[in-house]
């Protein structure tokens, strides 16, 4: 299987026209609707100068199809994990068009059914560049790393060496994006090439998740932040008969959530460790002994380097013999194993998106109320997503916007000035503004003493849940009287601010239910009583999955608070 990428298309033709290539919203796609769709792109590109092209859409189909076009129309296709305008922007520079679902502004060219390009179907070169991906996520200008077709096919073929003989005929069910290289790899080159079917949409709602892994044989391509938010008040027995694997990339997976995923599921995830740069470099399955340790993959060598023990790689699945070293520390183990000990650069990763702390920085820059900019990774506590606090030297205007409008306002101004260019996941939440940044004995600022400024009081009630369906939570909260809103709101009788109210409904409706990701507008808000330190009071939520509704009250013997907050819910049209 080491050489199928250099002959997709023949591989994929000598297969019955009836196979069933994938599943698009409860519809089987075939073999010859997917190669005609391949033919499609082919001769739409065959007809357009230039070399290198963007490509982005959802439907992992149709993106199978377009990049298989593509390569077989001798184009270099360059992904990206989204479509801001920022990155677009910087995609321009690189690119001769872009294709599929882009903005109106930049042109997308999507093909017409009518004009097949018939000529023969010939095997492509093994040096072919292929494919251009980009190791830094979503957040700045990425570093393009170009992948020649040898490099993924051999890749594909260690992946059905390794896993192939257990995942057979399962069809492959993902709640990953394709836009990066696990996705791609995992989700869309993989399967198809061991002629498994796939599902054209990426699932975000544990209901519709549920569903589908009960529907057959399986395998579950996923990350730690969609595992560890899987609900265990839905019924996972029926999946946990037919699913075959589950995988998860991106970040190490929790030993609880790898844990309770076993029980749930059947199936104690496979985790794969490695980077855009490198493809898989090694993977691990935890077992009752807790061992933490990874596994390298087939032929990928490994050494440490003795400054600050970081890891070095060779590998089939880099572009050429040579040793690689990256960021990340590690440890040796036994049996040929390595231990992660966490990376030594300014990269982090915030639910499986790699963050530049350095890219954030420089933007903020750019603002003219900001003379410096420091930003760290907090301390998280176990379960809760990482965030981002934000330490910033003010200019005098932004100086006189502070005193004159508040730290509210002043946060408003800095967030809008990253809104383009960095992903709303990736926008600080903890806010800290300084004269001038604190230095130790020799001049420098280390993050002890930063992190030393933030806040230590609570953000968030105690919490019971009483109450709890599909559709449904209900809560009994307390707000402590050293709650870090009550400060200034008011001195002399504290009262929790409406807007907390509002944030905590929605972070606790995200909690509990996949609500979706793009927030719209709140209907009916009333603020009836005010709700006072230490006094119990209850939280009810209602999520309305087809409207993308949530509903929410605080009560006691007496009406607090209520609302309605509207979710826009993404309609797709489809392609095939």
């Amino acid at each position: 299987m080491s050489d199928t990428l250099l002959n997709v298309y023949q591989v994929m033709a000598a297969r019955p026209a009836e196979h069933v290539v994938g599943w698009r919203r409860g519809h089987a796609i075939h073999n010859a609707a997917f190669l005609k769709r391949v033919s499609d792109w082919r001769a739409l590109l065959s007809r357009l100068n230039g070399k290198n092209f963007a490509l982005y859409h959802d439907d992992s189909i149709e993106f199978a199809a377009a990049l298989f076009g593509a390569w077989y129309a001798g184009k270099t296709i360059w992904l990206t994990a989204d479509t801001l305008d920022l990155n677009c922007r910087s995609l321009q520079r690189s690119v001769d068009g872009f294709l599929g679902e882009f903005p109106a502004e930049f042109t997308p060219l999507v093909p017409s059914a009518d004009d097949e390009n018939c000529d023969a179907y010939t095997a492509m070169c093994n040096d072919f560049k292929a494919l251009v991906v980009h190791t830094s996520g979503t957040t700045g200008v990425a570093q393009a790393i170009p992948k020649c077709l040898a490099q993924l096919s051999r890749e594909v073929a260690t992946l059905e060496t390794m896993f192939g003989r257990k995942l057979t005929d399962a069809v492959i069910i993902a709640t990953v994006s394709h836009h990066h290289i696990y996705g791609l790899l995992f989700k869309v080159l993989w399967p198809l090439m061991a002629g498994r079917a796939i599902h054209a949409q990426s699932q975000n709602f544990p209901e519709e998740l549920a569903q589908l892994l009960a529907g057959g044989s399986c395998a579950l391509i996923s990350s730690p932040a969609h595992l560890k938010r899987l609900p265990d008040h839905l019924d996972w027995s029926s999946a946990a008969g037919r699913l075959r694997a589950v995988f998860s990339s991106g970040g190490p997976l929790e030993a609880d959530v790898a844990r309770n995923i076993g029980i749930w599921l059947g199936q104690i995830p496979v985790e794969v460790y490695g980077s855009s740069e490198t493809g898989g470099i090694a993977w691990r399955q935890r077992t009752a002994d807790a061992d933490e340790s990874w596994q390298p993959l087939p032929h990928v060598e490994w050494r440490i380097a003795t400054e600050e023990n970081l890891l070095e790689v060779r590998s089939p699945h880099l572009a050429d013999d040579c040793w690689l070293r990256l960021a990340d520390r590690v440890q040796e183990n036994l049996n040929g194993r390595f231990l992660l000990n966490g990376r030594s650069d300014r990269i982090v990763k915030i639910e499986e998106k790699r963050i530049s702390l350095d890219v954030i920085e420089r933007q903020l820059m750019t603002s003219p109320l900001v003379l410096a900019a420091r930003i760290l990774l907090c301390d998280q506590l176990p379960g809760q997503r990482q965030r981002l606090a934000a330490f910033i030297v003010t200019s005098d205007q932004g100086r006189h916007l502070l005193e004159t409008e508040g730290k509210l306002s002043m946060n408003r101004h800095l967030i809008e000035s990253l809104t383009g260019a960095i992903e709303p996941i990736a926008f600080p939440r903890r806010w800290r503004y300084l004269d001038q940044m604190p230095v130790n004995s020799q001049g420098k600022t280390p993050q002890a003493l930063l992190l030393g400024l933030l806040e230590t009081r609570p953000r968030l009630p105690h919490v019971c849940v009483l109450e709890r369906d599909d559709q449904r939570v209900l809560f009994e909260l307390i707000a402590p009287e050293n709650l870090f809103y009550f400060d200034g709101h008011f001195s002399e009788a504290p009262v929790l601010p409406g807007v907390v109210q509002i944030d905590w409904a929605m972070q606790y409706g995200r909690d509990y239910f996949n609500l979706p990701k793009h927030f719209r507008a709140i209907h009916s808000l009333k603020f009836q009583q005010v709700i006072r330190p230490d006094s119990p009071v209850s939280l009810e939520l209602n999520y309305d999955l087809q409207k993308g509704c949530l509903n929410f009250r605080f009560f006691s013997t007496e009406q607090h608070s209520s609302g309605r907050i509207l979710f826009a819910i993404e309609a797709r049209e489809e392609s095939i």
